[in-house]
């Protein structure tokens, strides 16, 4: 991280990657453009924590450097620290995905937590919140089994009972397909419903707002159903945002995986995507190298 400290000009006696709260939100302009262009890139904190021991400062700090314009996935508590630096948050998780809108048993809990997020998201100007099906058998979390077309069914009926103050707040709700055939923690999760992109889609097309989309995730789906660009077609009325890794293992996007970016950026933007395209790869070696590489990859000029 020195390097990039040395490159947005902070003080050369900072601690750790504390001076970063110091610059100016100004910084944010003067950033390298190498994140620009046709796609409006994202890097997702999370698995920057996981994989290299980021805080969340570190991220910040390479997003700058890189052009990237959000740091995606961090909760309202440090919405401050990214507005300092004239970073969005492009979407904000609202309930786990574990105990999701499939089952009844957790509607209380979820959609307070999702209405309240919708509330801090338009507060603040960030675009989105995230949702989750859920699990189909939740009886060891205190709910139950539940069939496929009830889950949907049950998905539906909950999304309608909050899209209406998402439409009313310009805010969009989002709902993500995982894969469950990778049984490694945070790369796979075995049991969740959404786990069927037409599934994902035919919730999403049912709930029948402009403010329900659809997070699209490349690594998911290629591990579920690759096919990628025709998937991507099939989905273009209901895109509200894009993840990328590499597969397989979820690492980098680089050469050394089975994916092909730029085509799928150059996608895209012919089917008139404009939202996040934000990378949610958990790095194997040196993060900033992968980041950089990254957003080499996914530019459209």
């Amino acid at each position: 991280m020195t390097d990039r400290r040395s490159a947005l000009g902070l003080l050369a006696s900072a601690v750790g990657v504390a001076g970063v709260s110091s610059v100016p939100a100004a910084r944010a302009q003067d950033a390298p453009k190498s994140g620009m262009g046709k796609i409006r890139q994202s890097i997702v904190h999370w698995c920057f924590a996981r994989g290299a021991k980021w805080k969340l400062e570190d991220t910040v700090e390479a997003a700058l450097e890189l052009g990237c314009r959000s740091v995606e996935g961090v909760g309202p508590q440090d919405w401050d620290l990214l507005e300092r630096h004239g970073l969005k948050c492009a979407y904000v998780s609202a309930h786990g995905f574990v105990k999701g809108m499939n089952q009844p048993a957790f509607w209380d809990e979820n959609l307070k937590a999702i209405h309240e997020r919708i509330d801090q998201c338009a507060a603040r100007g960030n675009p989105a919140v995230l949702s989750f099906t859920g699990f189909a058998d939740t009886t060891a979390q205190g709910g139950g089994v539940v069939s496929l077309e009830q889950g949907k069914k049950n998905c539906v009926e909950a999304f309608r009972k909050v899209i209406g103050h998402a439409e009313k707040k310009g805010v969009i709700l989002l709902l993500e397909h995982l894969n469950s055939r990778v049984a490694e923690e945070m790369k796979g999760h075995p049991g969740y419903q959404g786990d069927q992109l037409d599934d994902c889609a035919e919730i999403v097309r049912a709930v029948d707002s402009p403010n329900m989309k659809l997070l699209f995730d490349f690594y998911h789906v290629q591990i579920m159903h690759g096919d990628l660009i025709r998937r991507l077609e099939s989905c273009k009325d209901i895109l509200g945002h894009i993840h990328t890794a590499g597969n397989p293992g979820r690492g980098e996007i680089g050469r050394r995986q089975e994916i092909n970016y730029p085509p799928l950026m150059e996608k895209l933007v012919e089917l008139g995507y404009t939202g996040w395209v934000g990378h949610e790869f958990i790095p194997t070696g040196d993060p900033m190298a992968g980041l950089r590489e990254a957003v080499h990859l996914c530019q459209v000029k």
